[in-house]
C-alpha cells in the first residue's frame, strides 16, 4: 500500500481518497451502503416477483393458486383421510393458517443457503454490500406473502366454519412484520453458512419438515404431545408462537397473551440483528469463491 501511494504521488496524483478493495467495511459504513442502495433492493425484489411466473400461461395468478392448492392438499390428507383434528372446531381454518403462513419461513430456511450462489453473476459484476441479496430475497418473499395473507383471510371466511372479521384482525400486519424480521435473520445466517457449505441446501428440506411437525403447522401439538422436555423445546420455538398469534387473532378474534408476543418479538429482533452481523463478518469472503 505504501508503494502504491508513493507511485501515485510521484505522478502528481492524490491517493488520500483511495479505499482498499475486498476489505470488510465497518458495520456502520456497511449499513450506510445498504441504505444508499435501498431503491435498487426494492426495485429488484418487485421486478423478480412480477417476472417469476412470466413464462406460465396463468402468470401472476399462480401467486394465488399455489397457496390455495397447498391448503386444499393438506386439508384432504390430514383432515379427511388421517382425521388428526381430534374433534377440533374449525380445523379447516387451523390448517389453512398454519400451512400458508409457515410457507414464508420455510422458504427462508430452505432457500437461504443458496442466496449467494444464485446471485454469483451479480457478485462478479458489481461492487455492492452482499447483504443486499438476502434482504432483497426476503422483501420479494414478503411481497408474495401479501397475496397469501389475502387468500388466508378469504378462505377462512368462505370455508365452514366461516370466520368473520374481528377488530383483532388489525394485528395481522404486526405479526407479519415480526415474521419478516425473523425470516430475514434466518436468511442471513443460512446465506453465509450455505455459501461455505453448499450441502446445507440438501439438509434444509429435512429440517423444514421437522419444523413443520414441531411447530403445530398441521395439527394441534398440545393434543398429541405430553412429554415435558419436548413441550419445553416447542415452547421455545418462535414459529410455534407465530402461528399461535395468527390463529388467535384470525380464529378467536382476541388479542393474544403477552407471552407469545414477547417470545416471537425477542426472536425476531435478536435473530435479525445477529444474522446481519454474522453475515457482515463474512463479507470479504463472498467474492473469491464464486467459480
Amino acid at each position: 500500500m505504501h508503494q502504491v501511494r508513493q507511485a501515485l504521488e510521484s505522478r502528481g496524483l492524490q491517493p488520500d481518497d483511495l479505499k482498499p478493495v475486498g476489505v470488510r467495511p465497518s458495520l456502520s459504513d456497511y449499513a450506510g451502503q445498504l441504505w444508499e442502495r435501498r431503491h435498487f433492493i426494492w426495485m429488484d425484489a418487485r421486478h423478480r416477483v412480477a417476472t417469476q411466473n412470466s413464462r406460465n400461461r396463468l402468470g401472476s395468478l399462480w401467486l394465488v393458486l399455489r397457496p390455495l392448492l397447498d391448503a386444499a392438499m393438506y386439508y384432504v390428507i390430514f383432515a379427511l383421510i388421517l382425521q388428526v383434528d381430534r374433534g377440533m372446531e374449525n380445523y379447516a381454518a387451523f390448517i389453512i393458517i398454519g400451512v400458508l403462513m409457515f410457507r414464508s419461513t420455510m422458504r427462508a430456511i430452505s432457500q437461504g443457503p443458496s442466496v449467494l450462489h444464485s446471485g454469483k453473476a451479480m457478485i462478479r459484476a458489481f461492487a455492492f454490500p452482499r447483504a443486499a441479496l438476502p434482504i432483497s430475497a426476503e422483501i420479494r418473499d414478503a411481497l408474495q406473502m401479501v397475496y397469501t395473507v389475502a387468500m388466508v383471510v378469504i378462505m377462512i371466511m368462505v370455508v365452514p366454519e366461516h370466520e368473520l372479521p374481528e377488530l383483532a384482525w388489525l394485528l395481522v400486519p404486526v405479526i407479519f412484520l415480526l415474521q419478516f424480521f425473523l425470516n430475514l435473520g434466518i436468511s442471513c445466517v443460512m446465506a453465509r453458512v450455505g455459501f461455505h457449505f453448499p450441502d446445507l441446501t440438501q439438509m434444509m428440506s429435512f429440517a423444514g419438515r421437522l419444523l413443520m411437525y414441531g411447530s403445530g403447522v398441521i395439527f394441534p401439538i398440545e393434543r398429541f404431545l405430553e412429554h415435558p422436555v419436548a413441550m419445553m423445546l416447542i415452547q421455545a420455538n418462535p414459529i410455534y408462537h407465530m402461528l399461535v398469534l395468527y390463529r388467535e387473532v384470525l380464529m378467536d378474534g382476541v388479542v393474544p397473551s403477552a407471552e407469545h408476543w414477547l417470545i416471537l418479538g425477542a426472536w425476531a429482533l435478536g435473530l435479525s440483528v445477529f444474522g446481519f452481523v454474522f453475515f457482515w463478518r463474512g463479507e470479504e469472503t463472498y467474492g473469491g469463491e464464486q467459480n
